[in-house]
């Protein structure tokens, strides 16, 4: 499993957007592009963790396969419900990916446990996620930044709550955070067009 137990600082509330709340695929979008380098030049690896096994940590693996739908040109994607991220195989993957790209940027997307009024919200956040904190395990922390979801409540009985997760929510969760995080990807490749020096008119330069 990878589900951290997160209780929410008033720090992390004003980072926080609930799934079904108006505007947030935008407010994701925004607040994923702010927390990029800038100017970008790192490589930027978006790292889903999870599995399909489990209904409530399945969001890290869902936001994955949506995001390969999209078809991203800025951002690299790696954890699909095909090829999981997840405890069993965490070092060896990151691992990987750090061979694959040189320093990357990487944004860990992972499912979270929270109190009862939290479930639904996603937060957004500088620093490394820390995988397997809600059911005792100690994992890789991963990312420069994160986000993360709270798919349903922490305190008690951790796998069976997660096993019991409803996937409609994790879905809907799911979608949210793959249309934010494709926002953010138009927002850098947007920033980047209005970077550009513009074509010179000079008909000269033609020749």
């Amino acid at each position: 499993m990878s589900i951290p137990s997160i209780f929410f600082s008033s720090k992390e509330e004003r980072n926080r957007v609930f799934y079904d709340e108006q505007g947030a695929v935008s407010s994701i979008g925004w607040r994923v592009a702010s927390l990029l380098p800038d100017p970008l030049v790192q490589p930027v690896a978006i790292v889903c963790i999870g599995t399909d096994r489990s209904t409530g940590d399945s969001l890290g693996p869902l936001v994955g396969t949506m995001l390969k739908e999209k078809r991203l040109t800025r951002f690299h994607v790696y954890g699909t419900l095909e090829e999981p991220i997840h405890a069993v195989n965490l070092e060896e993957k990151v691992e990987a990916i750090r061979l694959i790209h040189n320093d990357p940027f990487m944004i860990a997307v992972d499912a979270c446990l929270g109190r009862l009024k939290s479930v639904g919200a996603i937060t957004i956040a500088k620093g490394p996620v820390r995988p397997g904190a809600g059911v005792n395990k100690q994992l890789l922390p991963v990312g420069d930044a994160h986000i993360t979801g709270v798919v349903n409540v922490s305190g008690f009985m951790e796998f069976f709550v997660l096993q019991n997760t409803r996937l409609h929510l994790v879905m809907n969760m799911a979608k949210t955070i793959a249309n934010g995080i494709y926002e953010a990807e138009r927002f850098i490749l947007r920033k980047e067009r209005l970077a550009a020096p513009p074509l010179s008119t000079d008909r000269h330069s033609l020749w």
